[in-house]
């Protein structure tokens, strides 16, 4: 159907109730002349057989109506009514749907202006966590001709490595009460920005020597460590409730495409350019993401003026989009047997994954005996598994919620896969006898663990979801610990013991979070 419009009378639309004309001079930039009431003339024509007009009026009032008549294709003109009616008419559709009617004839239209606002914010969400773990998982690759050249010892490449979590440590927290306090989008975006620059400034800081090393890999840490709570705070008041599962599935599996990214390129860029130009490819893109963020995201909804009225409608009926929290109640918080449980399980769910995020290549380097691109291409393998997997078990959790099923069994049911499934599969890696074996127990142990993002991940928001960026602050603090503690452990363990060794403790660890997360979660909220 092909739309045009034309104009046969002008006049400006009433300061005292712009909402009836906004829709229509935004569609239809024109300048109004000064008089009393607005025409406006729609023709469509309906397969080049007829001509349907739609007449719309509008008084100082703000009121407005719209007349439909169909003529023939034979008639050449159009005679406008000598007046225009005031009472109610049958034929008057309301404002919504004349922007329906206009919306979808009117040729050009691009789709993203229709496109879900709420799925914008998730999309830029997940692009800021694939530059995060981009940014972290380049030194786990590029340590390999570090440690040559320097001459480092696994104990120092383990400090280095965990030096990062030093800086990630100190800001979950104060990321959750900056974020629920001043918004979202301020915080994460001084987060991508501080990280970039920190990742750009790796190579100097190396050259320069050890402590300038470290300095700079917290201060990397310092910027991620705002991006989660941030981030949970932007979803908890943007994306519904049963859209919950999903959306943050999707911004975790950008962390792990971020991986994938990471390791796939790192050994490229290295063999090419160097292992310093990973550093500065990487942190560079930083920028551009930004400018993105600054023009499109807003923390609320409410804060949006280019949102569409049935969206802003469907968000605050669905999810909790109050104003920033002025008083933490900690006592209360603290009080809770669910948010201890987020706090435990987030330790034991996190030793485990760390420790594979930042020392898988050099396992396969040193067990399997793959060489540097080796490494890097095959660590691709569980963090892309993990990317479907966390996206499945969104989905799947969503849709056991719209079948009946509580929250709070949901959620034992996910996180219980994502403690179960890796330990299981650590637990075979000792007894495998081919590189393609371990790969692919890597491969199942990282799979399954994704789908810890709809259990605890995920029930920050149904517990307490104004207080969702404190609280993840406040689980995610111990799960940074345990990458802090496990990630320099390993070293030590693998200076003095075995491979086996790091994956017991990671197993032992899993069944402990299983045992936790079942007796004291809930998907209930708790905290108002």
């Amino acid at each position: 159907m092909a739309t045009r419009a034309l104009l046969s009378s002008f006049s400006p639309p009433p300061s005292s109730s712009p909402s009836s004309s906004t829709s229509l001079s935004r569609r239809f930039p024109f300048k109004h002349a000064t008089a009393t009431t607005t025409s406006l003339l729609l023709f469509v024509s309906h397969a080049g057989r007829r001509c349907s007009v739609f007449r719309v009026s509008g008084g100082r009032d703000g009121g407005g109506k719209v007349w439909a008549d169909v003529r023939s294709e034979k008639q050449h003109h159009v005679t406008e009514p000598s007046r225009f009616e005031d009472e109610d008419d049958d034929d008057v559709v309301s404002a919504r749907d004349l922007d329906n009617v206009v919306g979808v004839g009117v040729e050009g239209a691009a789709w993203w202006h229709v496109f879900p606002k709420r799925w914008v914010i998730v999309i830029l969400c997940f692009s800021a966590f694939l530059l995060c773990n981009m940014d972290r998982v380049n030194m786990s690759i590029a340590i390999l001709p570090m440690s040559a050249e320097y001459n480092w010892s696994p104990s120092t490449v383990g400090l280095i490595q965990s030096s990062f979590f030093w800086g990630y440590l100190l800001t979950q927290i104060a990321g959750g009460i900056w974020a629920d306090t001043v918004g979202g989008k301020q915080v994460l975006g001084f987060g991508v920005v501080w990280w970039s620059v920190a990742t750009v400034l790796t190579p100097i800081a190396a050259k320069l020597g050890l402590p300038f090393l470290l300095v700079a890999r917290a201060f990397m840490g310092i910027g991620e460590g705002v991006a989660m709570p941030a981030m949970n705070n932007i979803l908890s008041k943007w994306v519904p409730v049963a859209e919950r599962s999903r959306s943050l599935a999707l911004v975790y599996s950008g962390m792990y495409l971020g991986s994938v990214t990471g390791l796939a390129f790192s050994p490229f860029l290295i063999h090419q350019f160097g292992w310093p130009s990973v550093f500065y490819s990487f942190g560079s893109l930083g920028t551009v993401w930004f400018s993105v963020w600054l023009s499109k995201a807003y923390s609320s909804p409410l804060d949006d003026p280019e949102l569409r009225p049935e969206e802003k409608k469907l968000i605050t009926t669905n999810s909790v989009s109050k104003e920033p929290i002025k008083m933490i109640p900690w006592g209360l918080i603290l009080s809770k047997p669910p948010v201890w449980a987020l706090i435990v399980s987030h330790f034991c769910h996190n030793w485990g994954t760390f420790i594979l995020l930042t020392w898988m290549p050099t396992y396969y380097n040193q067990v399997l005996k793959f060489n540097l691109t080796e490494s890097g291409l095959f660590c691709v393998l569980p963090w892309l598994t993990m990317a479907v997997s966390a996206n499945v078990g969104g989905w799947i959790a969503d849709t056991l919620v719209s079948k009946g099923l509580s929250v709070t069994r949901v959620r034992k049911i996910m996180q219980t896969v994502g403690f179960l499934g890796p330990a299981f599969f650590l637990t075979q890696l000792s007894h495998v006898n081919s590189p393609v074996m371990a790969v692919l127990c890597m491969t199942c142990s990282q799979g399954t663990d994704a789908f810890s993002q709809s259990g605890l991940y995920s029930n920050h928001q149904d517990i307490a979801p104004r207080y969702s960026g404190i609280l993840l602050g406040l689980s995610n603090t111990a799960g940074v610990l345990a990458g802090v503690l496990g990630t320099a452990a390993t070293g030590y363990i693998l200076q003095h013991g075995s491979w086996d060794d790091v994956f017991k403790v990671s197993v032992g660890l899993y069944l402990v979070g299983t045992v936790v997360w079942n007796l004291f979660s809930t998907g209930e909220k708790i905290l108002e």
